[in-house]
């Protein structure tokens, strides 16, 4: 230890472990005490904060059967996951095993799961719905196989509220009986607000996992939520990020799968589906969880992304997928992620203990980012997420330059389709209300989105090029990015009402935000005033507004349209008063 001083005009450093004083010149003294008052200033900024932690939780959803393989056999889906925990123990990681109800009656997960459970691996329900769950609740089975993974027989959407309700209690029951006790998680690619609205009522659930953002992919569309880390689902809409206490479910959903901030979104493009680029290990070549060279980028880049609040991750496989398709990966992953956790990157704990971090610290949902600079194959893609209670947006860079690529609102009055009434199709949709959607409004060759761009004497425009950007927190919640262009700096602020833009172009030139979208694209615009726009989405209306800047209709069917700086300066609000 160093402690610098001053004695008669000169300076000195006293060393506690040999009780002396030595003398010092001056210049190596000041460089001392201005670390010093450095390391002093930073403490105290940050004083009784928590740094934000990247989160990564393990987990392994299990299923008993798997009727569309034949060489997935029920002992090889046992063998897997026997074969995942061990995995797990070897590392010194704790995980969290969601059970199929299929899986939990079985005497063999039964006896290996207790046995995880001593050694504080945390077990918990998968909420896919099977033939012994529904006959065990007195609900006839409409499946084609004892685990249908169509919509209408595999989910609790496909069931009335009161057929919900009674699969929920055989379900507990029967895990009190296995294990002592009613479990804490409970997880599904898709669980409806009445579902897990009864299971915190009445069980005290303490934390729940959904599928990421997809579109299309397996039958089901979970598109325009939370994009990750975690959130309040609203009382009428699981997947929609509640705005009050009063309107939320106090249960922290947490999106799974890791997913790719840069490629996942534009993913199948063109196609009515989309492909998966996340950390599941099955998954390899052109990024994915088998991936290394992905999975070397990804994992530092989250780690270190400005996140807010806090960042996180799920790693793990369901078991249906098999052992053989997974080993590479997980054997891969795992060394990198003992690693960064043992160098203090990531925070290694099981779901529930996630859950009871959130609750104690958010009592409403916070906003959170996902930041990278560069994707893994270095060629200048990069991205920002950013997500709170009342929108999320997604930002782009890439070589034809800068574009907010996405935007959705969320609202907790809009009720979800399937909360008073079971789903009858095989697939299922929850869809937010849009206000930019470079996925479904765009083809490969005319992408939606939101760019700056210059307005030209003739009419014309062109986009504004930015050769680089960087991001920091700049207030409780609010993340600045600031991108570098050959006119000077453009600063956005995005924060949890709302995004800001403020650029004086030097030497002087006309700009605006342009929105743009493929022709036909489905796009929800009505009516487009100075300070708003008017919109409607599967019935729902709801508007845009400005508090800075004014919108141009550039397209009479309001297809296309600008808006307009005040001062250099555009606001835009998604809270709805």
């Amino acid at each position: 230890m160093f402690i610098p001083g001053f004695l008669a005009g000169d300076f000195f450093v006293f060393i506690p472990s040999r009780n002396m004083l030595v003398k010092l010149n001056k210049a190596i003294c000041g460089i001392i005490a201005a670390a010093c008052l450095l390391g002093c200033a930073k403490k105290a900024a940050t004083a009784g904060e928590e740094p934000a932690p990247c989160i990564v939780n393990f987990i392994n959803f299990v299923r008993a059967v798997e009727p569309r393989d034949p060489e997935y056999t029920d002992e090889y889906l046992f063998q897997t996951t026997s074969n995942e925990l061990e995995q797990l123990d070897q590392f010194g990681f704790r995980g969290t095993f969601l059970l199929q109800y299929d899986a939990l009656i079985r005497p063999e997960y039964q006896v290996l799961m207790k046995r995880a459970a001593e050694n504080g691996h945390e077990i918990g329900g998968w909420w896919e719905i099977t033939e012994p769950h529904v006959k065990d609740a007195a609900i006839s089975w409409r499946g084609r196989f004892p685990w249908d993974w169509h919509a209408n027989v595999g989910f609790a959407t496909g069931y009335s509220p009161e057929e919900r309700e009674r699969l929920v209690d055989v379900y507990m029951e029967k895990f009190r009986e296995v294990f002592g006790r009613y479990p804490s998680a409970v997880g599904s690619w898709f669980i409806d607000a009445h579902t897990i609205g009864y299971m915190y009522d009445r069980y005290h659930i303490e934390a729940s996992c959904n599928c990421k953002d997809q579109y299309g992919t397996d039958g089901y569309t979970l598109w325009g939520g939370y994009w990750n880390q975690a959130y309040y689902p609203s009382r009428l809409n699981a997947y929609m990020p509640a705005q009050s206490a009063e309107g939320q479910i106090p249960v922290p959903i947490f999106r799974m799968l890791g997913s790719d901030p840069v490629l996942q979104y534009d993913h199948g493009l063109d196609r009515h589906f989309q492909g998966v680029v996340t950390l599941e290990p099955v998954y390899t070549g052109g990024g994915g969880g088998g991936d290394r060279k992905w999975v070397e980028w990804f994992l530092p880049a989250m780690a270190n992304s400005e996140s807010l609040a806090f960042n996180y991750m799920q790693a793990g496989q369901e078991n249906s997928f098999g052992w053989k398709a997974m080993k590479d990966g997980l054997e891969m992953q795992m060394p990198i992620i003992h690693r960064l956790a043992s160098q203090g990157l990531f925070r290694v704990e099981t779901l529930s203990q996630s859950g009871r971090w959130f609750r104690e610290r958010f009592p409403l949902t916070p906003p959170t980012a996902v930041t990278v600079d560069d994707d893994y194959l270095a060629d200048g893609r990069s991205a920002v997420w950013y997500d709170s209670r009342f929108y999320r947006i997604g930002l782009l860079w890439e070589e034809s330059g800068f574009v907010i690529r996405d935007i959705h609102l969320f609202d907790e009055s809009i009720e979800s389709p399937y909360l008073r009434k079971a789903g009858t199709t095989t697939y299922c949709e929850y869809i937010t209300p849009p206000v930019v959607d470079g996925f479904i409004w765009s083809t490969s060759d005319e992408r939606a989105g939101l760019r700056v761009v210059e307005l030209m004497e003739d009419g014309s425009t062109r986009t504004v090029p930015v050769t680089s950007h960087s991001c920091r927190q700049s207030g409780p919640g609010e993340l600045s990015v600031s991108c570098e262009t050959p006119y000077g700096p453009l600063e956005l602020l995005l924060a949890e009402e709302g995004f800001s833009a403020f650029f004086k172009p030097s030497p002087k030139v006309r700009w605006a935000f342009e929105f743009s979208a493929a022709k036909d694209a489905p796009l929800p615009f009505t009516k487009i005033e100075e300070r708003s726009i008017s919109a409607v989405h599967r019935g729902y209306g709801y508007s845009i507004r400005l508090k800075k800047g004014a919108f141009e209709v550039t397209a009479p069917d309001c297809s296309r349209w600008r808006i307009l700086p005040e001062k250099g300066k555009v606001a835009v609000i998604f809270r709805e008063d």
